[in-house]
């Protein structure tokens, strides 16, 4: 990026966040030049409050959906409107004042200096800032964390559903935006569309404040929706990468991995049954013959993991886009 001031935008998913959204608009700084408010049809017009500050705020600008689609939704449509007003660097920033804007200049300095193209709030880098984070967010960011890592690629990365992100323009173009999650999966999915382009992505740490304000995200759905997603997206990702874009050591591996694993345990079930058929017990080279192969596969498998944490996108994207 040259060293004029980029043109920095700030989408603001609006739902249910009315009470603290006047506070968030008022904490945005001067080097952002456009705020894109979207309303995803809440119940509490919180559209209403954005206008309220956009009166002495000419940079505010309030966008309706007549219909909700999610929080997905809500970003997908300010992306959009921000990409047609020539931003060049689009901050996200959630309205329930857990996010500071006063954070968002760290956000922008590693895209402006060539170092990253998509930048992401992490919660957990110090101790110290999750002592007021409820428990069972503790214990359920952890667990997507190491399942994002599987079907992002970033191995690097925590705190995937952290909302407080940064993205160049010439990247955002990247991505398909009428495929992204439109739920609360959004997060998680734009992780994985940026790992098809071999973007690179960097952590912010951050703090978070947690007052009285209830998430609009379930346990339930987590639990319901988020691993078969994760799961597509892993199988995806593996495709993308390592099959269909490039074909490697990694790739032999994990079809070797694979096949054996595959093989020993379905040779060792099938064993299992036809010997409880005839009340026989499995001699040691039938034992032999099904572990040896799971044992051999995961090996494989081993090797395809450790290549696939060493592969992470090291170079930006956007400094080489037109």
């Amino acid at each position: 990026m040259n060293n004029k001031t980029p043109k920095v935008a700030v989408v603001i998913p609006c739902y249910k966040v009315s009470k603290n959204l006047k506070s968030v608009l008022n904490e945005i700084g001067p080097e952002v030049t456009s705020i894109y408010c979207v309303d995803d049809n809440c119940p509490e017009e919180s559209w209403k409050a954005a206008e309220s500050i956009a009166n002495n705020d000419g940079r505010i600008r309030v966008i309706r959906r007549d219909k909700n689609g999610g929080v997905g939704a809500a970003v997908i449509t300010g992306y959009k409107a921000a990409l047609e007003d020539d931003a060049e660097i689009i901050i996200k920033i959630d309205g329930d004042g857990q996010m500071s804007p006063k954070l968002v200049p760290k956000f922008i300095k590693p895209i402006t200096e060539n170092r990253a193209d998509f930048i992401k709030g992490n919660r957990f880098y110090d101790l110290k800032s999750i002592s007021g984070m409820p428990f069972i967010r503790i214990f359920g960011n952890s667990m997507l964390s190491f399942i994002n890592k599987l079907s992002s690629g970033y191995w690097d990365l925590f705190d995937p559903n952290n909302g407080y992100t940064a993205i160049h323009a010439k990247v955002l173009n990247l991505i398909p935006l009428e495929k992204l999650n439109e739920r609360f999966f959004h997060e998680a999915d734009m992780l994985f569309r940026l790992s098809t382009v071999r973007a690179v992505v960097k952590n912010i740490p951050m703090d978070s404040v947690y007052d009285d304000e209830k998430s609009n995200l379930s346990i339930l759905n987590i639990l319901v929706t988020f691993p078969y997603l994760h799961l597509n997206r892993t199988a995806k990702r593996i495709f993308y990468n390592y099959f269909l874009r490039n074909f490697n050591i990694a790739s032999l591996y994990f079809i070797l991995g694979l096949f054996l694993s595959i093989f020993g345990f379905w040779y060792g079930v099938d064993s299992w049954i036809e010997l409880s058929k005839k009340n026989m017990t499995a001699s040691a080279g039938t034992v032999m013959l099904a572990a040896m192969p799971i044992i051999v596969g995961n090996t494989y498998l081993v090797g395809f993991l450790a290549y696939d944490m060493q592969d992470t996108p090291k170079d930006p994207l956007h400094r080489d886009l037109t």
